[in-house]
């Protein structure tokens, strides 16, 4: 008698898709910006990116806690990060204080967005290669979410200070073309996945971790503000502390 196909290997238990939902919802999120962005609402736009960054660090370790890694979350994760990081923000950007300017301003937006997607792609062929590092504590380059989030520090300085750009546009392009060098640039970053915190450090964590979570409550602007500033300066120590090693 011909047994039918195994049913425990057809079917998958609807919390194992709780990752790719995940995923899916941060490329809404991302293309929901997109939209704000074109009609003028930047914070909401800038909210969204947000989102998506939050949505982007949960789905990956969801999928391992729940043991349902895949090629396709893995594929989706990739497409995902290259709309919200590569796509959203440099567009966000062009339709806040770039888009009357002269068609410049929009080469500084495709080279952006092509580091990013060389970024992404470098990324995916090291983590596949057979000899690639397991557990660096460096990335290479600056990551496509942390360059997202530095790409739009203009906008955060904005929010936080005048409610108005305090850039000239012009700045705004070479910033963006230089955040975009710094993700395919060779210059170690520090990687916050395989970070760890002794026991006895644990609780001066938490502490930390609550101050901050209630300043991104309370003022979100200015203490994404000082994110970046705070993680310009992790890179550069992180160049100084290899140049030792």
């Amino acid at each position: 008698m011909v047994k039918g196909p195994d049913k425990a290997s057809s079917e998958l238990a609807l919390i194992q898709l709780l990752p790719n939902m995940l995923t899916i919802t941060a490329i809404c999120a991302g293309l929901t910006s997109i939209r704000a962005g074109f009609h003028g609402n930047y914070v909401l736009a800038v909210q969204l990116i947000l989102a998506a960054a939050i949505l982007d660090g949960l789905d990956g370790r969801v999928a391992r806690l729940l043991s349902s890694d895949s090629k396709m979350g893995a594929e989706l994760d990739s497409l995902a990060d290259f709309l919200n990081f590569g796509v959203a923000p440099p567009l966000v950007l062009y339709f806040w204080v770039l888009e009357d300017m002269p068609s410049s301003a929009w080469l500084a937006v495709l080279a952006y967005t092509v580091c990013c997607v060389v970024r992404l792609a470098r990324f995916n062929v090291s983590g596949k290669a057979k000899d690639a590092p397991s557990e660096s504590p460096y990335f290479t380059g600056v990551p496509s979410p942390a360059g997202a989030l530095l790409v739009m520090l203009p906008m955060f300085m904005s929010f936080a200070f005048a409610n108005a750009p305090i850039l000239p546009g012009i700045v705004i392009c070479f910033y963006m073309v230089a955040i975009g060098f710094l993700m395919i640039s060779r210059i170690p970053t520090w990687s916050f996945k395989t970070t760890k915190i002794s026991r006895r450090n644990v609780k001066f964590f938490l502490v930390g971790f609550a101050i901050v979570g209630g300043a991104v409550v309370t003022n979100p602007w200015s203490t994404l503000v000082v994110i970046c500033v705070g993680y310009v300066v992790m890179v550069i120590w992180g160049l100084i502390d290899r140049g030792r090693a």
